[in-house]
C-alpha cells in the first residue's frame, strides 16, 4: 500500500481476494467515490462477464496504478 491519496477516477488494483463479491486480488477497477477523509472508496470493477461490481474497498486494500491517467483529468 502507499500513502499517495486516491481521487474519484483513480485507476486502482485490489490486494486481497473478495469471494463473496467474485473478485480477486489483481483486479482493476475505478474510484467513483470518495468516504470522508479517504479511508474507504467506492470502486466500481468490470468482471469478465462484463458485468459491473461497484463496492465498497478499504484504503489499505487497493493500490493506485501509476502511470495510467486518471479518467477525469488526464493527469497521470
Amino acid at each position: 500500500m502507499t500513502d499517495e491519496p486516491l481521487e474519484n477516477m483513480d485507476i486502482v488494483a485490489l490486494l486481497s481476494d473478495r469471494p463473496d463479491e467474485g473478485l480477486s486480488a489483481g483486479q482493476t477497477g475505478t474510484v467513483v467515490f470518495v468516504h470522508g477523509d479517504g479511508a474507504a472508496f467506492e470502486v466500481e470493477f468490470m468482471c469478465h462477464s462484463r458485468k459491473s461490481i461497484v463496492t465498497t474497498v478499504r484504503r489499505e486494500d487497493l493500490l493506485k496504478l501509476k502511470g495510467l491517467p486518471n479518467i477525469q483529468t488526464g493527469a497521470a
